[in-house]
């Protein structure tokens, strides 16, 4: 079983940045993918989309995928636990 942390966000700053929550959890999935502190595939998970529209997302951006055999590995594990593949 997997645990859920909540972020309280002032209602202000969500005002403020016109963005609702899906979008709020898409550019922190964004943010850490660029870091490097999550792989592609639980970037997806965050975000709430799938692969594609991530990809799709990234592009927009102009955001490189930065993809190796061992995030492959970790991706698939995570699609199929999502029940996706």
């Amino acid at each position: 079983m997997s645990a859920v942390i909540k972020i309280e966000i002032p209602r202000e700053i969500m005002h403020v940045t016109r963005m609702t929550p899906q979008e709020m959890k898409q550019e922190l999935a964004i943010t850490l993918y660029e870091r490097g502190k999550l792989s592609f595939g639980k970037a997806c998970e965050l975000a709430g989309m799938s692969v594609g529209a991530f990809q799709q997302l990234l592009g927009r951006r102009g955001i490189a995928i930065l993809y190796d055999l061992p995030e492959y590995h970790e991706d698939l594990a995570t699609l199929k636990k999502l029940g996706r593949l």
